[in-house]
């Protein structure tokens, strides 16, 4: 029995570096991530703005005439584009509505692996040098103890902020893609009335 004790010590003390050295990607990644949104936020904030005052003046050709120029980050204005382009085509119209929320939904994953895996992740980090800490609590060496609650903590913090994020990406992504939704399925539907 003690020889397998002591192998899952081994086992889970080897998973820290990796755990660590996880933690830190998506670290990196989610701040990649906050730059990448708010690219995305200020694009959207100037052509969603002007997109949603003109889809009522207008009839659906004239507002996809007068569709203004994107810098290829709006996702939206280039399924209206190709819209656009199938006005005859109501099956391949439908088909680009289902490509969007493939799009949208793959968007979408990126913040909800952060949300998953970040908390995931630092609760293992938090775990895994508790084992450490106590043997050296047990033995009355409190250097050790110290260290490994460091790092205990520092990795829950870390795996918290991913996920917070994440989260809070997750959140305005999802109202964005609601939105574009909503803008796509109008044009579709009334394209679709007019055949």
């Amino acid at each position: 029995m003690e020889l397998i004790s002591n192998m899952l010590f081994w086992l889970s003390n080897g998973m820290l570096i990796p755990d660590i050295i996880f933690l830190l990607f998506f670290f990196i990644k989610a701040l990649l991530m906050i730059g990448g949104f708010y690219g995305t936020y200020i694009a959207r904030t100037k052509i969603n703005v002007k997109l949603n005052r003109e889809i009522g003046k207008t009839g659906v050709e004239e507002f996809l005439d007068t569709l203004p120029e994107g810098n290829g980050k709006s996702k939206l204005l280039e399924y209206l584009r190709k819209i656009k382009a199938a006005p005859q085509d109501r099956a391949l119209r439908e088909k680009l509505l289902g490509d969007y929320e493939i799009a949208a939904d793959k968007e979408l994953g990126q913040s909800k692996l952060l949300v998953k895996i970040g908390p995931m992740l630092g609760l293992m980090g938090t775990l895994i040098p508790m084992g450490p800490a106590l043997v050296g609590l047990a033995t009355g060496d409190i250097g050790s103890m110290a260290y490994n609650m460091q790092v205990a903590f520092a990795t829950t913090v870390v795996g918290i902020v991913i996920g917070a994020i994440g989260f809070i990406t997750l959140q305005v992504k999802q109202r964005w893609v609601a939105d574009d939704m909503n803008i796509l399925e109008y044009v579709v539907e009334s394209l679709n009335e007019k055949e």
